[in-house]
């Protein structure tokens, strides 16, 4: 089978991080691809450059209120079987990348509900930093994230159908939720032994790290309960300090 796949970028005044990104999708050499740019109202070149770089892309440009916002106005317009979050600064791993996940996950009479893969840290001068430190489990379910985000989100790769809108609740961890909900709705998973994202290691989680895992903390109490959250973040903290 040859799902259409929807990739999504959200940016803002991204000129500095966005090339990569353009290059990367408009390089896939899988041809069922709706690309979306889903722009807050950039005030530098970062709309002259997704122009030039991959006029293929159905951009929306307008103010919104923050990336969960904008995520779910991308979702709004998503008319793909699968829906995938490269965002500015992101990219994915090589040209081949779609067309080996598709042809490895979705062979079968059905499409699995979650595709996902592992996921490669980068610079902003593009030079690997490794692997992630948490890695996919060969078996996902819900009940997975009780250990930590262990899918990157940019390598989370959701049957549309089952995509909910973005908990705005949430400034820096609606990702996780929206994932845990994606995973409680997923029946198949499919996993692909390789790395299918780049993740550029800074960005808005990163620069409010404390904010992130209290916020975080509420998300996995939402889930999983508040005695299994406490928990597993002393498991967390007796890990740091081996």
């Amino acid at each position: 089978m040859q799902p259409q796949i929807t990739i999504i970028t959200i940016c803002y005044n991204a000129a500095k991080t966005i090339t990569r990104t353009l290059r990367s999708v408009t390089a896939q050499t899988y041809p069922h691809i709706q690309y979306l740019v889903i722009d807050g109202a950039s005030k530098d070149n970062t709309l002259d450059l997704v122009r030039d770089l991959a006029p293929q892309a159905e951009v929306y440009s307008e103010p919104d209120k923050g990336i969960y916002d904008a995520m779910n106005k991308g979702l709004d317009r998503t008319t793909g079987d699968y829906v995938w979050y490269v965002n500015a600064g992101d990219a994915l791993a090589s040209p081949t990348t779609v067309e080996e996940l598709v042809r490895a996950t979705c062979s079968g009479t059905s499409l699995p509900d979650v595709l996902y893969g592992d996921t490669r840290l980068i610079d902003d001068q593009d030079q690997d930093l490794g692997l992630r430190r948490l890695r996919p489990p060969h078996e996902l379910n819900w009940k997975s994230f009780r250990s930590g985000m262990l899918v990157c989100h940019q390598a989370f790769v959701a049957k549309r159908i089952l995509a909910p809108h973005y908990d705005l609740r949430y400034r820096f961890s609606a990702d996780v939720d929206w994932c845990i909900r994606v995973l409680k709705r997923a029946q198949v998973t499919a996993f692909y032994p390789k790395p299918i994202a780049l993740y550029l290691n800074e960005g808005t989680t990163t620069a409010n790290h404390r904010a992130s895992l209290i916020e975080r903390f509420h998300v996995m109490r939402r889930h999983y309960g508040l005695v299994m959250t406490i928990l597993q973040h002393l498991r967390f903290l007796v890990d740091r300090k081996r």
